[in-house]
């Protein structure tokens, strides 16, 4: 569903080349649910900005759904769906279920279609209280379920999520957590997760990928990624001390082929 080959992304700062990118190769199997992880400036607001179309890539080739994004970004605008934590696409001044109006007729969704998805989604996601409601009053709790019920009401293939419980209290996590594992277990949805927090790793995901100055650096289970140092009793410690040790000696730095990823599902 998702595929990557050999690819890069440079950009020209000041007279010079940042390589943000580097060989990266990786494939996301349909129904997967992948963690996408990374210290801040590793490459990974490069990498969902390629695979959603915004960014071409410098060298290498993309596939998302069997499109490739950046030449088809409109036809694939209808397979996939993205969450960015840290901005709503929601309309700011008007009610919920306006912007979810809005959206049907965007991606000219059945109308039954529509009212049967969003029922689903209210009830699952407990949003019947707060539909009138502006997007400007809700909570961040709120609008990080409107915003994820925007990016599935279309029904896509691929989901893209980018720091999705950010400021999210311990209910409203434990709500949206349960409610990706089950999109994804019930509806196949292929999700590709990027996070700081891995609370949302542990419990959601079974296969991780790490990259780090632009290139893979890990790719398998996170029973695996702890195994990497034994004796740390969480995965904030296995990480942290991987990103150390890559540091100091770049011949430590764990790597498992990205075209033999381990078949695992949510």
């Amino acid at each position: 569903m998702i595929e990557v080959d050999r690819v890069g992304r440079t950009f020209k700062v000041r007279g010079s080349v940042v390589h943000a990118v580097q060989d990266l190769s990786f494939s996301v199997e349909a129904g997967e649910f992948v963690g996408y992880l990374g210290p801040n400036g590793a490459g990974k607001s490069t990498t969902i900005k390629m695979l959603t179309g915004i960014l071409a890539p410098t060298s290498g080739h993309v596939r998302v759904a069997g499109l490739d994004p950046s030449r088809r970004r409109t036809a694939l605008a209808r397979r996939i769906g993205v969450v960015f934590g840290q901005r709503t696409t929601l309309w700011w001044d008007l009610p919920l279920k306006d912007s979810f109006e809005l959206i049907r007729l965007l991606y000219k969704v059945d109308r039954k279609m529509f009212r049967e998805r969003l029922d689903e989604l209210c009830s699952l996601l407990g949003m019947g209280d707060f539909l009138a409601t502006p997007v400007r009053q809700l909570s961040l709790g709120q609008r990080m379920r409107g915003d994820i019920t925007a990016a599935l009401l279309h029904d896509p293939a691929v989901l893209v999520l980018d720091e999705p419980t950010i400021g999210l209290d311990v209910v409203s996590k434990a709500g949206v957590r349960d409610f990706l594992r089950r999109r994804s277990v019930e509806h196949g949805t292929t999700v590709l997760l990027t996070t700081h927090d891995l609370g949302d790793i542990e419990r959601l995901c079974r296969r991780v990928m790490l990259i780090d100055h632009g290139r893979l650096a890990f790719d398998g289970t996170v029973g695996d990624l702890r195994a990497m140092v034994p004796g740390e009793t969480s995965i904030e410690d296995v990480v942290a001390h991987l990103y150390l040790s890559s540091r100091e000696s770049p011949r430590t730095r764990p790597h498992r082929p990205a075209q033999d990823p381990p078949s695992v599902t949510a």
